[in-house]
């Protein structure tokens, strides 16, 4: 059976690249999540957006955590590349757990079709 997980390619890892983003980007808020979104950049090896997570107790439990970080990530994997390469850091709010997986989407995609994405 093929992995159909988000690949190492597609996500920030480093504490830098956080930071980066953190720093330099664009915050787009809804009642469940942050978007910080970076100015398009160079591309990576692969040429994609990259993703990163932050997803913190106040969240819930680990396994709603957990449970949040890979919604997050499924949706992420299934949205069409845009043109421009950015970085994109996703902060999960509290509620966020409680959340249907349409009603997670729903939320997700307006932060990120506000961005620009």
């Amino acid at each position: 059976m093929a992995r159909q997980g988000l690949p190492r390619s597609r996500r920030l890892r480093s504490r830098k690249d956080f930071v980066r983003v953190q720093r330099t980007g664009h915050r787009r808020t809804s009642r469940y999540f942050v978007a910080l979104v970076s100015e398009p950049h160079a591309p990576t090896a692969t040429g994609e957006n990259r993703v990163g997570l932050t997803v913190s107790r106040k969240v819930g439990g680990a396994v709603a955590r957990n449970r949040v970080k890979r919604r997050i990530r499924e949706l992420w994997r299934a949205r069409p590349s845009a043109t421009p390469v950015r970085d994109v850091v996703i902060i999960a709010r509290r509620g966020a757990a409680e959340l249907s997986s349409a009603e997670a989407a729903a939320s997700l995609s307006a932060v990120l079709e506000e961005a620009g994405r």
